[in-house]
């Protein structure tokens, strides 16, 4: 099989279905440049001060952070304002963390004397890739995404990743492109045209990892999600029991800066009843409940800031 980062395998395409506009190209051009400044900076350095910016200007940006405010009082609604705004504040530090750190990403790794990964119980779940070879791998937007790809790539994991496009098409081929040079050329953009190449490559043994805490309103399911009900993708689950593969939740956690964890906790607990749509729904269900853990230990480094909850629950 090949490796992940061999040149061999095709990229996907920048998404099509949105023309490049001026706008497009200007903000293409703000996020080469701020990249570019970012590289010339040790990634700890990049890291902290990109941090402090948006620490201190992410809050004032009010359509935003008032959506993740809101969020915050939805599922905690017994926390104290000072609470709340500290841990937006958090958000947004992690945030411009993450924008810097993606300058860098050729620098993590879980190898050498000070490694900036830990990767945290992978030896125990090693069984699962016994039979049938492959699993389904489920996170969220937590710290920096994309570092548990990073550590994959580096144990020797052949996966692919299943990907939201941005909606700035040239932002998302360069995306695309930096992913593909530390973690996976793999893929697979969601949606219809990214059923036929997911089937593939769990033909070829491949792992799939998902990052499943986004709000899904086509083709979703209403399930619970922190105390309420949201819809949610199903693709995940979906997958594992169509093809009968654990489901494994990873969760990354940032540690000091621009350093992080990664663990692998064991299989989700699931026996298939043999009624698809339940058990798909039943599986949907038990993939947030091992978000949510994640989220109430560490709230400040989830991504509060997107619409998950339905607009009625704010009314």
């Amino acid at each position: 099989m090949k490796d992940n980062l061999d040149p061999s395998i095709d990229l996907p395409a920048r998404r099509g279905n949105r023309p490049v506009t001026i706008g497009h190209r200007i903000e293409f051009l703000f996020v080469v440049a701020v990249l570019g400044f970012f590289r010339l900076l040790p990634v700890d350095a990049a890291s902290s001060f990109s941090g402090a910016v948006l620490r201190h200007i992410g809050p004032l940006i009010r359509p935003i952070s008032k959506r993740g405010e809101d969020n915050l009082r939805l599922v905690f609604p017994d926390w104290p304002e000072d609470k709340i705004r500290q841990t937006i504040a958090h958000v947004w530090e992690n945030i411009g963390r993450t924008a810097a750190e993606y300058a860098h990403l050729d620098k993590f790794s879980v190898n050498g004397e000070d490694p900036r990964i830990i990767a945290a119980g992978v030896d125990d779940i090693l069984h699962v890739f016994e039979d049938p070879g492959r699993a389904v791998f489920v996170s969220g937007h937590f710290a920096n995404w994309e570092i548990s790809g990073i550590m994959a790539n580096q144990l020797g994991m052949k996966f692919g990743v299943i990907y939201r496009a941005l909606n700035n098409p040239l932002v998302d081929e360069l995306i695309i492109k930096k992913r593909a040079d530390v973690a996976t050329r793999r893929q697979i953009p969601k949606g219809a045209a990214g059923a036929r190449a997911l089937v593939d490559l769990l033909k070829e043994d491949c792992c799939i990892a998902v990052l499943a805490d986004q709000k899904l309103n086509a083709g979703g399911l209403r399930v619970p999600f922190m105390g309420h009900m949201a819809m949610t993708a199903p693709a995940a689950a979906r997958l594992a029991v169509r093809f009968k593969l654990p489901v494994v939740p990873t969760s990354t956690e940032r540690l000091n800066g621009a350093r992080f964890r990664v663990t692998t906790h064991p299989p989700i607990d699931f026996r298939p009843s043999g009624d698809l749509l339940a058990d798909v729904e039943a599986l949907t269900l038990k993939i947030n409940e091992a978000l949510e853990r994640d989220i109430r230990a560490r709230p400040g480094e989830w991504l509060w800031l997107h619409r998950r909850w339905p607009k009625e629950l704010f009314q």
